[in-house]
């Protein structure tokens, strides 16, 4: 393996499942849950379908940048309307690769782009504040059950 490679697949430490939500319509409010069965679909009771797109994940150190990015503290998770906020963890440095969600393994395949919802959610200004942060689409290689403050880390 090359210096690079070695490099790019290095990784300092675990990180963790800070928070859980479902989507259960289009336009319904997140469900906040501490813990989800992850299926071929995504979380069992989300309105997400099998394929590259079947989970969303978004750091939670992101959560603040885009906050300090409109002169707002942290955005709520809710907001954001992903499935998983995940901390500790570098999760662009885990793209193509398979990561472990608590008993689920789950392949990052696409950035989370940000919807024109963001607007509306976060005031002038709040595409561009998420464009870059909004974390990132997974397909689910193994099914498993997640849970607040399971470990979040690359399968070797």
């Amino acid at each position: 393996m090359s210096e690079l490679a070695e490099l790019i697949a290095g990784w300092a430490k675990s990180g963790r499942v800070d928070w859980i939500g479902v989507r259960p319509a289009r336009w319904s409010e997140i469900v906040t849950l501490g813990d989800a069965t992850i299926s071929a679909d995504g979380l069992d009771g989300d309105r997400s379908r099998a394929g590259k797109r079947a989970v969303t994940l978004i750091q939670q150190e992101h959560l603040a940048a885009i906050g300090s990015y409109l002169g707002q503290g942290r955005i709520a998770p809710e907001i954001l309307r992903r499935n998983l906020v995940v901390s500790g963890i570098n999760l662009a440095a885990l793209k193509g690769r398979e990561v472990q969600v608590g008993e689920a393994v789950l392949r990052f395949t696409v950035i989370c782009a940000p919807c024109s919802r963001m607007e509306e959610a976060l005031g002038k200004g709040g595409y561009s504040a998420v464009r870059g942060h909004g974390g990132w689409c997974a397909e689910v290689v193994r099914p498993g059950r997640a849970r607040v403050g399971d470990t979040v880390q690359p399968v070797d």
